[in-house]
């Protein structure tokens, strides 16, 4: 029950779901993600966390940085069909587009050399 609880959970917030839209183009670092939600470190990590405890997606070091990426091995059917679920919904939305489009130009690199 615990398990159904965190999926939902981390499902009910759009902020959640505009990362797992982004993942399912190719892993990102948080600062990655950060760049396109032009969010805060701590509320990317924060909202990563609760993905991650949800068993959503993975993360696994990338050097200097953590990659996330989603869960390539759902931990049970309710975790594929929820990953299911938002593979295929909203494939129009406007906000996921332009994040899609940011996605595919974004270097970790020069984003880390700006600061």
């Amino acid at each position: 029950m615990k398990s159904i609880s965190k999926v939902f959970k981390a499902l009910s917030d759009e902020t959640r779901i505009r990362i797992l839209k982004m993942l399912e183009n190719r892993p990102l670092c948080v600062c990655e993600i950060q760049y396109v939600l032009k969010g805060s470190q701590p509320n990317v990590s924060h909202h990563l966390k609760t993905l991650h405890e949800a068993g959503l997606v993975e993360s696994k070091k990338d050097g200097l940085w953590i990659s996330y990426r989603l869960a390539e091995k759902p931990e049970s059917s309710l975790h594929a069909a929820a990953l299911a679920l938002v593979r295929k919904s909203l494939p129009a939305d406007e906000t996921f587009h332009k994040d899609r489009l940011i996605v595919a130009n974004v270097n970790r690199l020069e984003i880390t050399c700006r600061r």
